[in-house]
């Protein structure tokens, strides 16, 4: 695969189809249209489809929630990636409330298109992911991978693996689960 063939770009309204195109008309995973962690439980769920839709592309809006992989063109993943206080379930989580006081970024999602899965794409994803919080000021980046030690089915992975943060040269920071450790990536220096 030629490196050239490769590139990332922030999700900004004028790239939305691309998006949809990604995710399907069903918003990736049952209707999440990655508002998973930025709304209540009782909230998501009751806006699964069109709703969630609907409030992911008024987010986008103001910012850019995250990036956009694309292969020749064809995008091909995502990564949501934002200032940690955007995500309000992480403040209410036990497993993976705040560390510290430290301002942070988090990257709280990745989706890989099917045919793309087991083929590198998370870890550019990650490496984008960096460079864009960087680009937006961010200091510290942070993620909540899963490690398990056991193979998991790709959609219970869209929090990324521990490998994927240890190759980009996270180092981990806390862990109040067996399989969920809190990871983050120092961006400045």
């Amino acid at each position: 695969m030629s490196q050239s063939a490769f590139a990332w770009h922030p999700l900004t309204l004028d790239r939305w189809q691309d998006l949809i195109s990604l995710f399907g008309q069903n918003g990736a995973c049952g209707g999440c249209w990655c508002m998973f962690w930025r709304l209540s439980r009782k909230e998501f769920v009751a806006g699964k489809g069109a709703v969630n839709e609907a409030n992911f592309q008024t987010i986008i809006q103001v910012a850019s929630p995250g990036i956009l992989i694309y292969h020749d063109a064809n995008p091909i993943g995502w990564c949501a990636v934002a200032p940690r206080e955007e995500y309000p379930f992480l403040a209410r989580s036990r497993i993976m409330a705040p560390v510290d006081d430290k301002p942070v970024w988090s990257v709280s999602c990745f989706f890989v298109r099917k045919d793309w899965r087991k083929k590198g794409i998370g870890v550019r994803l990650l490496k984008a992911a960096v460079e864009f919080a960087r680009d937006k000021g961010a200091h510290v980046l942070e993620g909540y991978p899963t490690e398990s030690g056991k193979q998991a089915a790709d959609p219970f992975v869209w929090t990324g693996l521990a490998s994927m943060f240890k190759k980009e040269g996270f180092k981990e920071v806390a862990r109040r689960s067996s399989t969920r450790p809190i990871f983050r990536k120092n961006l400045c220096g």
